[in-house]
């Protein structure tokens, strides 16, 4: 007669219990680790890991690479470009020196043409 009566709570939490136990068991028997090939299949997936690792940092520092020789073509588009600079600057104050002699001598000649005329005015008139 026992065998009709509703499961009390003590024995739905046994069957529950006894369910989970049973399903942990077979999670266990189908673990990799108890799979013969699961150590080679660990080693590959090591060595491919450390094989991209490796990888990525010779990109890095190709990238570093690429970016120091970036830098220093920089300096040096730099320097030239000041380098430039100042012999324009330089070329720009020696032809307004230049300008500056020429237009000296240029008054001094007016000047003495002047005076040139101015003497023989004076000589006429003597």
């Amino acid at each position: 007669m026992k065998e009709f009566r509703e499961p009390s709570l003590a024995d739905r939490r046994e069957m529950a219990a006894k369910a989970r136990q049973a399903i942990l068991e077979k999670a266990r028997a189908k673990s990799a680790a108890n799979d013969p090939g699961f150590a080679e299949r660990q080693a590959a997936r090591r060595a491919v890991g450390e094989a991209r690792e490796q990888r990525a940092a010779e990109r890095k520092a190709a990238k570093l690479a690429a970016a120091e020789r970036e830098e220093a073509a920089r300096k040096a588009q730099e320097i030239e470009r000041v380098a430039a600079a100042k012999a324009a600057k330089e070329a720009a104050a020696a032809a307004a020196v230049e300008s500056a002699a020429r237009a000296a001598a240029a008054e001094i000649a007016r000047k003495a043409a002047r005076d040139a005329r101015y003497a023989a005015r004076k000589a006429r008139k003597k």
